[in-house]
Parts: C-alpha cells; sequence; structure tokens
C-alpha cells in the first residue's frame, strides 16, 4: 500500500491560526454573466440550498497507548483491553439528495460515534437527524430529517465525468458555513491511497479543507458528481490535491442503505494484485497493457464457479478496462450480490472471456476484502478484532505477521502496528493464517494475543 506524506481527512473542529494568501479559482466558459462579466451566482443559486451544515456530538472509546505495557498497567491497577471514552464534538458537511423524503448524505466519518447529530440548512431552519445507515468502507452514511420546502441536488453519472471538468466545492471548511471554491478534475480512479476500504476517488484542485467532508462536488450543470471526503497536505492545509466519492458509488451505497439498511456487497472471490513491467512482461502482457492477476481463488467462490485460475490476468470488467487492484474492487463492490458479469482475462497468452455471478455476504464481514488488502483470511469469523488488518505468514518469528491496518480498526485502537508478529491466539499456538483463522473462530466477545514486536512479547485484549 503506497504511503502518502500527509493524509487529513477532511473534517473536524477547532481554530486554526492560518496563513493564507489570495488564490484565484478557475473560471469556467459559462452561459451565466452579468455587469460584473461571467459569473457561477445564478448556478449557485439554484444548487446551494441542498448542501447543508453538520453537527455531532457523541462518545468515543479509545485506549492509552500506556496501556500496552503491561508493568504500567500492573503498577496503576489498569485491567487488560480497558478503553477510556472521551466526549467528541465535531463539524462537516452534508447533501440533501431528496427533498420529499428528507434523505441527507454525509460521509460515514462525520457522524461516527454520534449521540446527537443536527442538521442547519442554509436558511437558518435546524433539524435533528435520525441515522438510517452507512457504509464505512465506502464512507457513506445517509440521514433523515423531518423538514418541508427542501431543495434536493439532481445526481450526475460520474462515469461521464472526464479529466479537465470545471467544478465547483461547496460545503462548510472551518464552520465558514457555505464556502464556495471552484477548479477542475485533475484525474480520476484514484485508489491505494488508504483512505477508504474501497477506492476509486475523482480528484480535483478546487480547494477542500477540514470540514468539507461530506460536502457536494458539482459539475456546470449544478448536478452532483462526486462527496467530497479527503484532502493530500503535507502542510495541513489545502494544496490543491482533494478526493471525492464518485457519485455512481454514492447512489449505488444510497440505495442499498434505503433498501435493506445496510450494504449487500457483492464479492468475486479472488486475491488480486497490480501488475508491475516485470510482472507485466512475465504474463505476456504487451509494453504499457493495463490488468491485475489473480494470485489466489478463494474455494466456493464466485470465481472457483466461473473456471477463473490463478495466474489469470483481468483485463476488462463489463467491457471496461481494468487498470488497478484498487478500481477492480471498487466496481465489484459497488454491485449487489447475484450480478453476473464479464470478465476479459488472458491465460497463457490466450485472451478470452469469462461470465461470473457475483457472490456475497452481511455488511458486517465486508472489510475481507476482495484485493486481498485487509482481513482476506477472515470469512466466517464472528469477531471483528482483527477486522481491517493485513496479515502474512511470518517465518522469523513463527507466526502471522501485520503488515498493514486501518486507523480505525480495533487492533489499531488496541496499540497494534504493521511489523507486529501475533503467534498466540487465545492462548492457542499460531504459526500461519490458517491456524490464526482456526484459532479465532472460537473466539467471541473478547480476543486475547500474544504479540512479538521488536524481540520482546506482551498480551493484548481486543474487545
Amino acid at each position: 500500500m503506497r504511503k502518502l506524506t500527509a493524509l487529513v481527512l477532511a473534517f473536524g473542529l477547532g481554530v486554526a491560526s492560518l496563513s493564507m494568501t489570495a488564490q484565484a479559482g478557475a473560471l469556467p466558459t459559462t452561459q451565466y454573466e452579468n455587469e460584473n462579466g461571467p459569473t457561477l451566482s445564478p448556478l449557485l443559486e439554484q444548487v446551494s440550498d441542498a448542501v447543508v451544515n453538520i453537527a455531532v456530538k457523541g462518545t468515543q472509546k479509545v485506549q492509552n497507548p500506556l496501556f500496552n505495557d503491561p508493568f504500567f498497567r500492573r503498577f496503576f491497577n489498569v485491567p487488560e483491553g480497558h478503553l477510556q471514552e472521551r466526549k467528541i464534538q465535531a463539524a462537516g458537511s452534508g447533501v440533501i439528495i431528496d427533498a420529499d423524503k428528507g434523505i441527507v448524505i454525509t460521509n460515514h466519518h462525520v457522524v461516527k460515534d454520534a449521540d446527537e447529530i443536527k442538521v442547519s440548512l442554509n436558511d437558518g431552519r435546524v433539524y435533528e437527524a435520525k441515522l438510517l445507515g452507512a457504509d464505512p468502507e465506502v464512507d457513506i452514511a445517509v440521514l433523515e430529517i423531518e423538514a418541508d420546502n427542501l431543495k434536493a441536488l439532481k445526481i450526475a453519472d460520474s462515469d461521464r465525468v472526464k479529466v479537465g471538468d470545471y467544478v465547483v466545492a461547496i460545503g462548510n471548511p472551518f464552520g465558514l458555513n457555505h464556502t464556495v471554491t471552484t477548479g477542475i478534475v485533475s484525474a480520476l480512479g484514484r485508489s491505494g491511497l488508504g483512505i477508504e476500504g474501497y477506492e476509486n476517488f475523482i480528484q480535483t484542485d478546487a480547494s477542500i479543507n477540514p470540514g468539507n467532508s461530506g460536502g457536494a462536488l458539482i459539475n456546470m450543470k449544478g448536478r452532483l458528481i462526486g462527496v467530497n471526503t479527503a484532502i493530500l497536505a503535507p502542510s495541513g492545509g489545502n494544496v490543491g490535491i482533494g478526493f471525492a466519492i464518485p457519485s455512481n458509488m454514492v447512489k449505488a451505497t444510497v440505495n442499498q442503505i434505503l433498501e435493506y439498511g445496510e450494504v449487500k456487497r457483492a464479492l468475486l472471490g479472488v486475491v488480486i494484485q497490480d501488475l508491475n513491467p516485470d510482472l507485466a512482461e512475465a504474463f505476456g502482457l504487451d509494453n504499457g497493457q493495463k490488468g491485475v492477476v489473480i494470485s489466489d481463488v478463494q474455494e466456493g467462490s464466485a470465481a472457483e464457479k466461473a473456471g477463473l485460475k490463478t495466474g489469470d490476468v483481468i483485463l476488462e470488467l463489463d467491457g471496461k478496462p481494468v487498470k488497478s487492484s484498487g478500481q477492480l474492487r471498487a466496481r465489484i463492490g459497488l454491485k449487489r450480490a447475484g450480478t453476473e458479469v464479464a470478465l476479459k482475462i488472458l491465460r497463457d497468452g490466450d485472451e478470452m472471456t469469462v461470465k461470473a455471478r457475483l457472490g456475497g455476504k452481511d455488511s458486517s464481514a465486508s472489510s475481507s476484502d476482495e484485493g486481498g488488502w485487509f482481513s482476506k483470511w477472515l470469512d466466517g469469523v464472528k469477531t471483528d478484532a482483527l477486522k481491517g488488518v493485513q496479515m502474512e505468514t511470518s517465518e522469523d518469528p513463527e507466526g502471522v505477521r501485520i503488515v498493514d491496518l486501518k486507523r480505525d480498526s480495533k487492533a489499531a485502537a488496541a496499540g497494534l502496528r504493521p511489523g507486529d508478529v501475533i503467534v498466540e491466539v487465545n492462548r492457542e499456538r499460531v504459526r500461519s493464517t490458517k491456524d490464526l483463522k482456526k484459532a479465532l473462530k472460537k473466539s467471541d466477545d473478547k480476543t486475547l494475543l500474544l504479540v512479538v514486536r521488536n524481540g520482546g512479547s506482551f498480551y493484548v485484549v481486543i474487545r
């Protein structure tokens, strides 16, 4: 997974002292004009009321890193796995997508751990919102408010967005209500950033800052093409690299939440990896040809039933090129279980098309992901102690090494980090990922791990 210098979720509260310089926004050619010349004012008058401010109060459970030290716990008589509670207040943005039903969308990370959610409209009205459901893997949450005379944004087809298209970002950065910035689409299909479980971001240079999370990225027709979610910020502020979740991904997620209360995500059942030049040459791809190689096919999966094999290179999904494992994973994740897809593959130098009917599982296990990045061995395990953790078998020391883990995972909260090697689960010795899965199946409300780090070992309890 590619490491970023500093990735800051476009979300948060607080007062910051910022050194600001004037920066001219991109000015698109437009049919809108007044006595001052070209303007976006008429467009913004049509859409601004559909963007809202979201204020959150809640309680968050965190673990003091000192509690990982068994000597510290013993000295202060702190029980293993002890978590502290802290009150949080946060703010973000949201978009009304259904005026009649009062449906508002935002980022999951905006309302995560919320006990109270308030939605403030552009006209000054404030309503308490009900959380209908959320998908942490895509970072979308769906809210409902009981209000009349709402205005909603129409949702555009994000597959038709092109690099260079002019866009407008609307949100509430640093609590500055209904701030509008302009720019262009800088890139499409950004993935591998480690922000979300499913990534296929629209990249834009329209200024996005903390507080913009959940806000609207619209095109010049005033239609929603993305939900702003994160920025790359090595200096702590906007540097012109922002990311938005494409509207098609948002729409697919929202539709399932409204229908089922959760996301019933489709799975192909393969472990895939990107092709570097050496691998591309080894598998017989033309110079510059894109695709992803299957490194494992899961037993009983849709892929196995369709006849896919280890070493197959996936070139296209439903007629569209596959450029990266992250992109394929996101596109599969948008589909519902039971959907039939067509995969163009390269096998031993020959191209062929294979049809597969996608499988699925309940969303509580959805972090066991298609690309094999996180928890790929944990199907059928009830405990979520190691949900969001990428692992591999370790030979020295013998056990299961943590390669990477998500920042919001329970394992990260317990103090685990990349490089740690798990050698015991609930006092049972584990020497491989297979052993780990077998041991985890016996876990229930808490999991005791013996971990080796830098030649020393310690116990961790994850509840």
